[in-house]
Parts: structure tokens; C-alpha cells; sequence
């Protein structure tokens, strides 16, 4: 044990309550820590996993690495095929996402809570949002599947893919956007005799707006890595070309297409700053001097 000193001994005994919570989450953090270790042993004890199994599979990684760092006759690539796919993904993912933001807006007001409280209209907003969690429960390789048996395969099923699950996504994200919202700019209104759709649109909306803005910019580049998914579904796009080149373990062509998307994410990402920037942070505007008098 190490010996207290005079000071800390009084500082126990000034604030004693201080330090007996600080112990008190010493423990809580203990258990808590000591649930997660027994948590992974009782999950690799069940399901089996072995040492020996992560090893070989370590090993097999490092084994791909190697052959996508390899890129054999890259001259001679089709990589006009590559682009054009990387361009129908991106054509997908705008136009999937575009409409589900048009569509998830105006759903969203029906599911905030602080928008549809009257007595008739809170029902309504509990039901949006059960199916707004119907759509964000199904994954959009499902949505995938199932538009490809109904629509046939290509760019249509992705796009529909994207726009069910992103309206259930949105739609809750929007909702929460405008419950966290400042309430005294719609009394403001409703005092000076405003409509629910001004009290709506000028009370919520322009608070809710960079939040809106952001979370439709993100998810402009979480689909563009999702969407490459769907065309191992049929649902079109570099989805295709990876599922080819993985089953005749061209592991080279299988770098090169994520080296594209990688570049495409960074791309976007610093276009969205610039929007971010542009629509959320804005410019100082100065304010009216009067003129100096002489």
C-alpha cells in the first residue's frame, strides 16, 4: 500500500462523499470491464473459435494482401468497364439517396413528436414512425433481393433499394433533428397570429436545417460504399466487377476498385465540408453602421 499523504488524508476527510463516488465508479467501471471478458470467453467457448483457426486465417489475409498489392499486365485492364461501373454506382447512389431526402422530409414532420402533438395527431406520428422502423430494419442488401425478383436486375433495383431503407433512416433522423429544435421561435410565431405550415417552416425547418444538411451529406458517402454491395445482388454497379473478380481471385483488380472508391469517399468528403461550410457555418455578414457625419 502506499502511504497517504497529510494533504490527501485531509482532502478524504474534507470531501469524503467526493471520494467515496469516485470509488463507487471505480467499481462499476471493474464490473463492467470484467462482464465484457467473461462475455468474449463465453462467446468463443460456445461458438467454437480456436487459436489455431484465427491464425490460418491471419495468415490467409496476409496471402490476399500480397496478390492486391500485385498487379499483373495492369496495362491491359478494361478500365473503361471499371469507371463506367464505378459511374452507375455513383448514378445509383444520388439517385437513390436524392429521393429518399424528398421524400424522408416531409415524413419526418409527421413523425416528430413536437410537430404532431395535438390529441388526433399523435397516433398518426406513432404509426410513421413504426413503418419509418420497418423500412431502417429491412438492410438494403434485402431491399436488394427482393427489387431484383421484381423489377429485374440492374441500376432500378438499387435505386429502390436505397430510397426504402434511406427514407427509414432520414426519416427517423430528420424527426429527431426537429424535436431537438428551440421552441420559442414558434411561439414567437403563433403569437404574431403565424399558420402551423409557417410555424412549421420557419420555426423548425431553419433550426433543423444543418442537421438536415449534414445527415444528408453523410449518407451520400456511407451509400457509396454500400451501394457496392448491391451488385452482388444483381442490383448493378462496381458490385458486379467485385463479385467477378473475387470468384477468379483477381485480388489485384479487387484493390484497384476499392483504391477508386476510397478516392471517390475522400472526393466527396471534401465537397461536403465545402457545403457544410458554405450553407451551415455561412459568412459574417456586418452589420448597418450609420454613416459618419461630417
Amino acid at each position: 500500500m502506499i502511504a497517504q499523504t497529510p494533504d490527501l488524508a485531509r482532502l478524504k476527510q474534507q470531501h469524503g462523499a467526493l471520494f467515496a463516488a469516485q470509488q463507487r465508479y471505480l467499481r462499476r467501471l471493474a464490473l463492467i470491464a470484467l462482464a465484457v471478458g467473461l462475455y468474449y470467453l463465453f462467446f468463443f467457448q460456445t461458438f467454437g473459435i480456436e487459436w489455431s483457426r484465427f491464425t490460418l486465417g491471419c495468415q490467409q489475409l496476409g496471402r490476399y494482401f500480397l496478390r492486391m498489392f500485385v498487379w499483373h499486365d495492369f496495362l491491359n485492364w478494361p478500365f473503361g468497364y471499371y469507371f463506367q461501373q464505378v459511374g452507375i454506382t455513383l448514378a445509383i447512389v444520388f439517385a437513390g439517396t436524392l429521393t429518399a431526402t424528398l421524400i424522408a422530409l416531409p415524413i419526418s414532420f409527421l413523425a416528430a413528436r413536437n410537430v404532431m402533438q395535438g390529441r388526433v395527431t399523435r397516433p398518426i406520428s406513432l404509426l410513421v414512425r413504426r413503418l419509418l422502423d420497418v423500412l431502417r430494419g429491412i438492410d438494403m442488401a434485402i431491399w436488394g433481393l427482393i427489387f431484383v425478383r421484381a423489377v429485374g436486375m440492374g441500376p432500378l433495383a438499387g435505386v429502390l433499394a436505397i430510397v426504402l431503407q434511406d427514407v427509414g433512416l432520414l426519416g427517423k433522423l430528420y424527426a429527431e433533428g426537429h424535436e431537438a429544435v428551440e421552441r420559442s421561435p414558434s411561439r414567437g410565431l403563433s403569437a404574431v397570429g403565424a399558420n402551423s405550415l409557417q410555424k412549421h417552416r420557419y420555426g423548425i425547418f431553419t433550426q433543423s436545417f444543418p442537421t438536415f444538411l449534414a445527415l444528408s451529406l453523410y449518407q451520400i458517402e456511407s451509400n457509396t460504399r454500400s451501394a457496392a454491395v448491391l451488385g452482388f445482388v444483381g442490383a448493378g454497379g462496381v458490385g458486379l466487377v467485385y463479385a467477378e473478380n473475387m470468384r477468379l481471385w483477381n485480388w489485384d483488380v479487387v484493390m484497384f476498385l476499392t483504391l477508386i472508391l476510397v478516392a471517390v469517399v475522400m472526393v466527396m468528403d471534401a465537397l461536403s465540408s465545402r457545403l457544410r461550410k458554405r450553407y451551415i457555418t455561412g459568412k459574417a455578414i456586418p452589420l448597418w453602421q450609420p454613416p459618419a457625419r461630417d
